[in-house]
Parts: C-alpha cells; structure tokens; sequence
C-alpha cells in the first residue's frame, strides 16, 4: 500500500503537543512529520508521538535525503528511517527533488540542474533509495530562486524525473505558484501538464511577499487567494488529492490553523459535488 491517507492534512510540529493531546482535533484527516524531528528522540517525544499516531494516519516529509547530490546516499539514515516507518506503520515517505548536501550538509534546499545528466543521475538514485526503504519514493516540486546550468524548464526536468525513476510526486501548490511568479511562466499550464497518476497528495501553505515579482517560500503565513484558486484548478485537472497545510513558524493558535484544514475540505467537497452534479446530468 503506497498511502493510507485521504482527506485534508496539518504538518505536526513539536511546539503543539500541549495542545492537541491527548485528543487529536477530527477536523484533522492526517498528519504529516519530519522523520528526522523524531527518531533521535525517545523518552517523552516519543511517547507522544505514539499516541498521536495511534488517533490518525501520518505521512512523513524529509529534510536531509539530498536526493540531488553527489554525495553519497547516507545509509545509515535510510536505515534508521526505514525502522521508523515500519516501526510506526507509515507507508509513505515524502522528500525534496532538491539537494542539501556537498561534502557536508548546508541546511538548506538547493536547485538541481535542470539537465539531462542530473535526471539520470536522481533516477537512479531514487531507485537505491526505494530499494532500502522497501517503499516507493515520493517527490516534492520545491521552490528555487536560481537555476543555474539550466538546460530544460522545471515542467520538462519534473517530467522526466518522474518518468525515469519511477517515483512518485507530492504536488506543493504553493511552490508552484511562488516559481511561477519568480520564473514568469504559466502556473496553469505547469499544473495542468502534469501526469495525474503520478500525484499521491499535496501541500499547501503560505509565502511571503519581497517583493512584487519575489516570492520567497517561508511557511509561515496564511494561504494567499490565489494559492488557494491554484489548488481548486489542481483538484479540477487531477482529481481531489490528498492535500496538507504547511506551517512551520508564526504558528498560530490550533483553531486558526484549523479554519485553512476546513478550507481545504471545503474545495474538496465542492469538487466532489460538482462531479456527482455532472455525472448526473449526463
């Protein structure tokens, strides 16, 4: 089973543990973690965890594979990773098609070439990847600011990535949009020509504004109207998916980041009744 997660999603971040248990909110369809926020810890985090995953299903999104790098694949990570998710019954784990790491790790997400020679090089890394975890892999669009030795568009290397490896993608609806404004191309047309069997769920999140042609992805302000107009057209291109609100600083009260997983709902029902409505005018 490549998922057991439907519905609308929260990123579960440390901070909030005091107040969601012992009762995880129900408006809350699943949750998602950092595995490395986690498998260091035992003791208290831990015990928390557990108990927060007994109440739901939870899908992981790494931060340190560095599936673009040159560097050698950490093993020892992906090991331990491993036990986690099998340890937690997690079927799916999610990363950044991006890099982090050359001759060390530089904590943060940076651009692969778009290129021929770096889509051979990803595939198969994924493929060793997806070996030892035993699971497939599922990649994230991430937002960059440069691109340097650009050789094809960032629809074009996504594409062939996904076709070559095999993987799967984690649609992020906002990263889309925040590229599309800072690399000036069509978001729609990026959206619509993306392959609908190959998306197992989205995020959705916030961004903020340097400028009027610089979106910088922070995660850490509310969903912007025409982020949540991008999501409608994804679910309208590709059927509803999976989708998760991202908030990792500025994080408000639990009730106002509940009043966005409502949203999310929301946009998923409309799509759903406009299917049955349509189907039953057919």
């Amino acid at each position: 089973m490549l998922s057991n997660i439907t519905g609308a999603g929260l990123g579960l971040r440390r901070e909030m543990m005091d107040e969601l248990l012992p009762s995880l909110p129900s408006e809350v369809d699943f949750w998602e973690v950092a595995p490395e926020n986690w498998i260091p810890f035992g003791g208290k985090f831990e015990q928390q965890f557990s108990a927060c995953r007994a109440q739901a299903p939870f899908s992981t999104h790494g931060l340190s594979l560095s599936i673009g790098s040159t560097d050698k694949l950490d093993v020892r990570f992906l090991k331990a990773l491993r036990q986690f998710l099998n340890k937690h019954e997690i079927p799916l784990y999610s990363e950044h098609l991006s890099y982090c790491s050359s001759n060390g790790h530089m904590y943060d997400l940076m651009p692969i070439p778009f290129t021929e020679e770096a889509v051979m090089h990803v595939a198969e890394r994924i493929r060793q990847v997806q070996d030892i975890l035993e699971r497939p892999l599922v990649l994230e669009n991430v937002s960059y600011y440069l691109a340097p030795g650009q050789e094809m568009t960032e629809l074009a290397f996504t594409q062939a990535v996904l076709a070559e490896s095999g993987c799967n993608m984690l649609l992020d609806v906002n990263n889309l949009y925040v590229n599309s404004i800072n690399h000036r191309y069509d978001a729609d047309a990026f959206l619509k020509a993306l392959p609908s069997d190959k998306i197992v769920y989205g995020h959705i999140a916030g961004h903020f504004d340097e400028a009027e042609d610089l979106k910088v992805d922070t995660h850490g302000a509310d969903v912007i109207e025409p982020v949540w107009a991008l999501l409608q057209k994804a679910y309208d291109y590709h059927g509803v998916f999976p989708t998760l609100l991202e908030r990792d600083f500025n994080i408000p009260p639990m009730a106002e980041l509940l009043k966005e997983v409502r949203r999310i709902k929301s946009l998923q029902q409309q799509y759903v009744t406009g299917v049955r409505s349509q189907q039953a005018t057919a």
